[in-house]
């Protein structure tokens, strides 16, 4: 990357992180001060319940002189950016290589590791994302070529998305799971259920691209439906296609993580879940930081097809 494309955006990732720092002060005011006071220290208001009863920018302002240590709290509100890099470290490199459970001395991965628990939410991301695409292409096609399905079907996959998923994926995984369905295929289908309407919009409008035009040209060749769909619909579509599938695999994995948190049996999800109940922040910082890498990773994979496939196709 040339440094005309790399300075803008690590300006804007350095003012994210001064922004977070800053942030850092007021939220985790109330921690620091009472840490000082644990050490003897003096603070105002002096007891932690006057405290308690005014605004955090109070605070800040009474006691500007005490605030260095908002960026290394103890569970803290916001951990700060080097709280949760030292937390990936751990969770990772140092777990695996230096831990007992790891994969240099087990074998295998640690349970305690974000590496385990990126692992058990891809699997699933990758599922759910096969089904939701396939049956989002399968049900574009339907749509374009029926008027019926156009009129009857494209309706309730609108509606099905104004479902919040967070009610829907408990009554899934329930459902599932009383039939003796478990594992991973209870997360795929919550994953499948995202990720399949943005396929189904992007290729619905992919296959309609062609104009006039060129779908009077095939009729003139006396080409089949079969054939139009082959050689036009279907090329001019990919474009379409992928963008849909960028949208549709980040999708998915959002239904993944939500789908662990009922579950808790491993998983980003549920290692947010575990974070949250121990108070522990900067795990559930550390494992949305690994979540965002995965997306990027997956929608930067897709990217790599796209380009193979539209470069055979002959098209830029």
């Amino acid at each position: 990357m040339s440094m005309t494309k790399a300075g803008p955006i690590l300006t804007v990732v350095l003012a994210i992180i001064a922004l977070w720092y800053f942030a850092c002060i007021p939220m985790n005011v109330q921690e620091t001060l009472t840490n000082i006071e644990r050490a003897g220290g003096v603070v105002t208001p002096e007891t932690a319940k006057d405290r308690a009863e005014i605004g955090r920018w109070s605070l800040v302002l009474q006691n500007l002189d005490a605030l260095g240590g908002s960026w290394s709290v103890e569970r803290a509100r916001l951990p700060s950016p080097h709280q949760v890099i030292k937390e990936i470290y751990v969770s990772t490199w140092d777990e695996e290589v230096n831990g007992r459970r790891g994969i240099v001395k087990s074998g295998s991965f640690s349970n305690r590791s974000l590496i385990y628990h990126a692992g058990v939410t891809m699997g699933a991301t990758v599922v759910g994302f096969i089904i939701g695409a396939g049956f989002g292409i399968l049900l574009a096609v339907g749509i374009v070529y029926s008027p019926t399905m156009d009129r009857s079907v494209m309706p309730w996959a609108i509606v099905s998305q104004t479902i919040p998923i967070v009610a829907l994926a408990p009554m899934i995984i329930v459902v599932l799971y009383s039939v003796g369905i478990g594992g991973v295929i209870p997360k795929a289908v919550i994953s499948a259920y995202l990720s399949f309407f943005p396929v189904v919009v992007g290729m619905v409008k992919g296959l309609r691209s062609p104009d006039h035009m060129q779908l009077d040209l095939l009729r003139t060749y006396n080409a089949s439906p079969s054939q139009g769909f082959w050689k036009l619909r279907l090329p001019a579509s990919m474009p379409f296609l992928f963008a849909s599938l960028k949208i549709g695999i980040a999708a998915s994995l959002v239904g993944a993580i939500v789908g662990e948190l009922p579950v808790q049996r491993g998983g980003l999800g549920a290692r947010m879940l575990s974070g949250s109940y121990y108070g522990q922040t900067d795990q559930i910082w550390a494992a949305l930081f690994i979540a965002a890498l995965l997306a990027a990773g997956m929608v930067a994979m897709i990217g790599w097809i796209e380009s193979q496939t539209l470069r055979r196709m002959g098209m830029a």
